[in-house]
């Protein structure tokens, strides 16, 4: 057996195209975002023009296409589209709502409750004591966890900073100071049985998170009733993390765990950008 060290005849690098499932409105607002930071920091000279910028940067969130194919296809080094990636996360996440005015805006506009629930973006093993923190038992996975809000309709309107994936819905809520900020609001919450214990006012609570059953207690017919009622109001605040995760940077998160609070609030940006259009 011999080695070969001939290479095949005409071998150069290939580039293909694809399709990047997003609106016009998107790609404009990055580049107008974009434009704008250049001019106020007197650097109005890129290799490259804002909207083609803006353009490799939403396919590196919406494909988690890799930074080094992404350069290639460009003619640009791979540093230079890591540095272009952060500096439109930097920009879009001091877009994000905070919880308050997010919630006075929905109780200004009429409502009467949000949907709250809890996920975790699964992240990469890491070696060390310091990942096991981040492993959760209920999802069986390494990830990181966050809590997010939507309206009645399931569109997004909060999200809350990531933490280890071991932290429970309501230790997240407590540091959220979710039951302050709703009570300012004159707003309710719908929730999932993971958020029991969270409002302990049994006469009028802001949380209704419905009934469980134990092995002495069995639940009524009229108790089964208003869990059902219950998951049919809660219904679409899985339509608004499916549309988040449409964005499949986050199916598995390969960046810095300390930068994950920073894309959630971009992705939350861009998701309102393509759903309210």
């Amino acid at each position: 057996m011999t080695n070969s060290e001939e290479r095949a005849e005409d071998t150069c690098p290939l580039v293909y195209q694809c399709r990047l499932p997003l609106s016009t409105r998107t790609v404009n607002h990055l580049a107008d975002l974009l434009r704008r930071h250049l001019k106020v920091i007197r650097s109005q000279w890129r290799i490259l023009p804002p909207g083609k910028i803006a353009m490799i940067v939403l396919a590196v969130l919406r494909h988690d296409q890799r930074l080094a194919d992404m350069a290639g296809g460009n003619n640009v080094s791979e540093s230079t589209v890591r540095r272009w990636r952060d500096e439109l996360i930097g920009l879009l996440a001091a877009q994000a709502p905070r919880l308050d005015r997010a919630l006075k805006k929905i109780a200004r506009q009429g409502g009467e409750v949000v949907l709250i629930d809890g996920n975790l973006i699964r992240t990469q093993r890491r070696t060390g004591k310091a990942d096991r923190r981040n492993y959760s038992g209920k999802h069986r996975s390494h990830g990181l966890h966050f809590l997010a809000l939507t309206d009645e309709k399931g569109r997004l309107i909060w999200i809350s900073a990531a933490r280890p994936g071991r932290t429970h819905d309501n230790t997240a809520a407590r540091h959220d100071h979710l039951l302050t900020h709703l009570r300012a609001a004159g707003l309710g919450a719908l929730a999932d049985l993971g958020f029991r214990g969270l409002d302990n006012d049994i006469l009028d609570p802001l949380i209704v998170t419905g009934y469980t059953a134990s092995r002495t207690h069995k639940l009524t017919p009229g108790q089964k009733e208003a869990n059902r009622v219950l998951a049919i109001g809660r219904a679409p605040v899985e339509h608004g993390f499916v549309h988040l995760k449409n964005w499949r940077i986050l199916i598995k998160l390969r960046t810095d765990p300390a930068r994950a609070t920073h894309l959630l609030r971009v992705l939350l940006v861009l998701t309102n950008l393509e759903i309210n259009r």
